[in-house]
């Protein structure tokens, strides 16, 4: 992902379940049973069915990539063949290993030996696991090749000098291996989009130059170019497909990243729903970057995908809401038959304990490669403890399965009586809702499973709530936060406007304010915290309303008002 190091930039818009399972079950130092090698790569100028043959992939991000003193600069630990072995345990095909160059060129541009060939005995322990295996120039993009438009002949130089280098020494490398001309690209200063289309042209083309005037295996290697900043907006993916109708050489691969729409992705501005919004988002680029190149007989990696929200931790879109964007974003990709990887910096399978540190997330992720899973318009039922109990319903979306019963752990529950399907609409019984919500504590009383006759079961928690309760309270601009009994609800986001009206804090053109980045539920400490992010964006001596919604559908107001550094807050 290019990103600064946990920073984001607005214009991305990011086996079956049984071996998922098993993989899960692998002790830290373990590695799985391996997957099976995977099959000789088709002939080098058959670049479909080579880049079909990657799907799944991978990737090794804020290693290699790192802008820091080492591959160890941005905390993840260095990396291992073991690290390796247990990725493709997981049954990926392909990783994606971003390297930035910046900080290991001399004057000269020459690179550094003891770098390059770390970069060497990775991608050759990866090639060795049976990875196909995409090597790129990545961070740079922003650090010194979107100076192109002020130093065109600097920036070429030392660009043509890194794949100089890199062509050499992996001249002869396995036909598995492929190039990346560069992450990301982009331009300061330039003049707009004609300009920017030039400038990548020229690198694109440099790059394939370059490579394929090494000889030996990179006369017919896979080249893989990028549209501008990776997008696959319609004017960006036609520049590209312009720069491949000039090569005319049937080695070459496109490439796009996605991280969904972007208040989804972030969950800002109220998209905190994968709604009809988002995914007519996801389908549409899926249609035009197969309309643009793979209806042309042009293969397409999207070389980076997932939620920009994952840059702290995957729990800043809800997890119901999440699982529906990976089951459709994998759906699309085996439809239009694109292949797909996952950016991972560290925040999915853990570097040394080989695990995933969002088991349901990957089984979705996994499931996804071979088949459609059905899902739900929420995996959350509330049922108020001060209220009777009575009947709840939600809607199926089976994506093409169908719905075969509903499971508490190993008991299956009793149609009719437990609860009824009218079309696709799942109604669960107040008697049902009652015996599992046993003793009603807050939260979380029984965990069902809804099956379907293909793919992850869908979750479905039963919740226990009232209406969460404010307390006043005073802080700073640095430390301010909500006494907050959340009684068992969810706060899923927040608004923030003036007395006149306006909005209020940082993303002033709508009053939803961003999710962990303006304000974050801590549960276990019973409070919601306002950031100094926040802060930063309030005016001095004016009083905010805000607004928290909750996943329950309650909403609650408080006022804040801050004075220089000082704040206080109390509930509407």
């Amino acid at each position: 992902m290019a990103f600064r190091h946990g920073t984001r930039t607005m214009r991305r818009w990011v086996g079956l379940v049984v071996g998922g399972l098993l993989a899960l079950l692998v002790g830290p130092g373990a590695v799985a049973a391996p997957a099976a090698p995977a099959a000789a790569p088709p002939a080098a100028q058959d670049a479909r069915e080579a880049v079909a043959a990657m799907q799944p992939g991978w990737n090794l991000g804020n290693s290699l990539d790192a802008t820091g003193g080492d591959e160890t600069s941005w905390g993840n630990p260095r990396i291992t063949e073991e690290l390796l072995d247990n990725v493709r345990a997981q049954g990926f095909n392909s990783i994606r290993v971003p390297v930035t160059w910046t900080q290991r060129l001399a004057p000269d541009h020459t690179i550094d030996a003891a770098h390059l060939d770390r970069v060497e005995e990775v991608v050759d322990w990866a090639l060795a696991d049976g990875f196909y295996v995409m090597l790129n120039i990545h961070h740079d993009s922003w650090e010194w090749i979107a100076d192109m438009p002020a130093d065109r002949a600097g920036v070429l130089a030392r660009y043509e000098a890194i794949w100089t280098q890199l062509a050499d020494r992996f001249r002869d490398a396995d036909q598995r291996l492929t190039f990346e001309s560069v992450n990301e690209p982009q331009f300061n200063g330039s003049s707009g989009d004609a300009e920017n289309a030039e400038l990548l042209d020229v690198l694109n083309t440099t790059f394939h130059r370059v490579v394929r005037d090494s000889g030996g295996g990179n006369a017919t290697r896979l080249l893989v170019l990028p549209s501008l900043h990776t997008s696959a907006d319609q004017p960006r993916l036609d520049e590209l497909a312009a720069t491949f109708d000039a090569l005319d050489d049937p080695n070459l691969v496109a490439t796009v990243h996605y991280y969904g729409y972007w208040p989804f992705s972030v969950n800002v501005a109220g998209g905190f729903r994968f709604d009809d919004t988002a995914r007519a988002d996801l389908t549409g680029m899926f249609d035009r970057v197969h309309d643009t190149f793979v209806a042309r007989g042009i293969p397409v990696i999207i070389g980076e995908y997932g939620l920009l929200g994952f840059d702290r931790h995957t729990g800043t879109i809800q997890q119901g809401e999440k699982l529906k964007f990976f089951e459709l974003f994998g759906h699309q990709a085996r439809a239009r038959n694109i292949t797909t990887m996952l950016w991972d910096n560290g925040q999915h399978f853990q570097r040394t304990g080989f695990r995933w540190n969002d088991p349901e997330l990957f089984a979705q992720i996994e499931s996804s490669w071979t088949t459609r899973s059905g899902t739900a318009s929420s995996d959350q039922v509330f049922s108020a403890r001060s209220a009777p109990i009575a009947d709840a319903s939600l809607t199926l979306h089976p994506n093409g399965t169908t719905f075969t019963g509903l499971w508490h752990g190993d008991t299956e529950l009793a149609r009719g009586a437990d609860y009824t399907v009218d079309g696709d609409r799942l109604t669960l019984t107040a008697a049902a809702l009652t015996r599992l919500g046993g003793d009603r504590e807050y939260g979380v009383n029984a965990v069902l499973h809804a099956r379907f006759s293909s793919g992850v079961p869908w979750r479905i928690d039963l919740i226990t709530h009232d209406t969460p309760v404010l307390g006043a309270a005073s802080g700073t601009t640095s430390a301010f936060a909500v006494p907050t009994d959340f009684r068992g609800d969810r706060l899923a986001t927040m608004e923030a406007v003036y007395d006149d009206g306006s909005n209020a804090g940082p993303h002033d053109w709508t009053p939803f304010k961003e999710f962990d980045r303006a304000f974050a539920p801590d549960y276990d400490a019973g409070a919601t915290t306002l950031t100094p992010e926040f802060f930063a964006e309030v005016d001095d001596g004016a009083r905010v309303t805000l607004t928290f919604h909750y996943w329950s559908g309650t909403t609650l107001t408080y006022h804040i008002t801050r004075s220089g550094t000082s704040v206080t807050g109390a509930p509407a």
